[in-house]
């Protein structure tokens, strides 16, 4: 068994291991920054971010019910002509 490489194995593989977690803890780092911007962004928008699901669907309602409303106040004589 060669000591030496497989030393020099192990040091290249802790290398790797030291590059790939500051990458992983480059990328949480922007990830939270991000989290945070986005945080802020809807609390400036006036939503709290904790009922962003239910605000989602306030606005879904909110515009099948414009397509609707805009749907009904079409002319109907005219489309059938066509």
């Amino acid at each position: 068994m060669d000591y030496e490489k497989d030393l020099n194995i192990l040091r290249e593989d802790l290398e790797k291991a030291k590059t790939l977690k500051y990458k992983a803890e480059a990328r949480l780092e922007q990830l939270n920054n991000q989290e945070q911007e986005i945080i802020k962004e809807l609390k400036d928008l006036g939503v709290n971010p904790l009922e962003l699901e239910k605000e989602i669907d306030i606005l879904t309602k909110e515009i099948k019910n414009l397509f609707k409303e805009a749907n009904d106040l079409l002319p109907k004589d005219i489309l059938e002509k066509k």
